[in-house]
């Protein structure tokens, strides 16, 4: 749940490690890093990560009334849905190609879906057999983003296309992973801040993959909707927290260098794009309500009513690890969330998290299934959100209350200019 703050449009929230991007460190091999990876759970740091800080509110508290006239942009250089503030809605949903379905299939496909999301994020209705759903409401900022998973280049025969960014995350220690539940050949995103239509844009997106692709795994999640509070503030999660408040700005200066692949990257097919891990996190909420308030404030590192740090402050102020109390002792432990995410304990290593929260009902046990799809975009996960999640794997306090129960690693392309579909560099190329 480390801390960040999001883009200004509509700024995401930092998460209490307070993670700020930083410039790649040459030298480093990726298959060093990920040999040293295993067993130390930095999942937190992202994953857990997510759990306590997320993206930022809209600059400016939007009437509800407003809302549906509200429009993200589907051309651009990047895709919409990363840099967008947080919406009311979201869906993430992963598919496989279906058997015999190749590089031609998915190329059809990855058209179709790129002029359904066009025409839906304006507001239109889906190109064929619209189903009305979201008949009566305006764009509602909706955002539909499509990237592809490591299994999709094997499958299309495009092998020597695959990125080296996009190999596998290492085991963590905190992970209890369902397979059933993580990776894909294809994944899409969907955001908006009205429910309907977030559902009717992902129904759209099921029917057009028609016989190419089938639904690998589908989760839903939500975020306080712009306009419920009396000011433009940093949302809270599940535990209560403020999340978001060390989210990477796009108003820094290396803030692109840090979540975008440069216009010359490699592989030439990801310019401005950006890499996408997906966790969904359980939240153990009966015993994280079991602790105290100042309890549950030592284990993030940071105050809950208002999410400054506990050296003092407000909730921007920089935090001082080196503070102590009257007895001596660290104000900030040595095991807080917020410290050990920080920037500056790893190595620079940040990403800009935009994450949904999620509740599935309650379990046979009557514990709720609550928690947080915990979603960071970077620009090459190996310097983001490895460090981080291994960092946390060793001895992040917040680790006792969350459980990291699926993951996605997904290569997200640059934005699609007028007349083109998202990937079409990659599977015309």
């Amino acid at each position: 749940m480390p801390d960040q703050s999001l883009p200004k449009a509509r700024t995401p929230e930092a998460t209490p490690g307070e993670r700020e991007a930083a410039p790649a460190h040459e030298g480093i091999s990726r298959r060093r890093l990920l040999g040293t990876a295993g067993a130390t759970g930095l999942v937190l740091g992202t994953a857990g990560a997510a759990v306590g800080y997320a993206a930022a509110p809209s600059e400016a508290a939007a009437p509800l009334t407003s809302l549906g006239t509200d429009r993200a942009m589907f051309h651009g250089k990047h895709q919409p849905g990363i840099t967008d503030g947080l919406q009311a809605r979201g869906h993430v949903v992963a598919f496989d190609l279906a058997a015999g379905a190749g590089r031609k299939e998915a190329a059809a496909l990855l058209r179709r879906w790129s002029e359904t999301a066009r025409r839906l994020m304006a507001g239109e209705p889906s190109p064929h057999d619209d189903t009305d759903v979201a008949r009566d409401a305006g764009p509602s900022s909706l955002t539909v983003t499509f990237g592809f998973g490591h299994s999709f280049f094997a499958r299309t025969g495009l092998e020597k296309q695959r990125p080296t960014a996009l190999d596998p995350l290492p085991e963590f220690s905190s992970d209890h992973l369902d397979k059933n539940r993580s990776n894909g050949d294809l994944w899409v995103q969907i955001g908006a801040n009205d429910a309907l239509v977030a559902f009717h844009a992902l129904r759209a997106i099921q029917k057009d993959a028609g016989q190419a692709a089938k639904v690998r795994w589908q989760m839903n999640g939500f975020n306080r909707s712009p306009g419920a509070t009396s000011h433009p503030m940093t949302a809270r999660n599940l535990m209560g927290q403020i999340d978001g408040t060390r989210n990477p700005k796009p108003s820094e200066a290396d803030f692109d260098q840090r979540i975008f692949v440069p216009e010359k990257g490699e592989p030439a097919w990801m310019a401005n794009g950006s890499y996408a891990v997906v966790r969904r996190i359980r939240m153990l909420l009966d015993d994280w309500e079991k602790l105290s308030v100042k309890a549950q404030e030592d284990v993030i590192g940071r105050r809950k009513s208002d999410g400054a740090a506990l050296s003092g402050g407000t909730e921007t102020t920089a935090m001082d690890l080196e503070k102590t109390d009257a007895k001596g002792n660290l104000v900030v432990p040595i095991n807080a969330h917020a410290r050990i995410t920080r920037p500056d304990q790893n190595g620079g290593a940040a990403m800009l998290r935009r994450p949904f929260s999620f509740h599935d009902g309650i379990d046979a046990d009557g514990v709720p299934d609550a928690g947080l799809l915990f979603i960071c975009w970077q620009a090459d996960p190996l310097r983001g959100f490895v460090p981080v999640q291994r960092k946390l794997d060793r001895g992040d306090a917040l680790s006792t209350f969350i459980r990291h129960e699926s993951s996605g690693l997904f290569a997200v392309p640059g934005g699609a200019a007028e007349g083109e579909y998202v990937g079409q560099k990659l599977l015309e190329g």
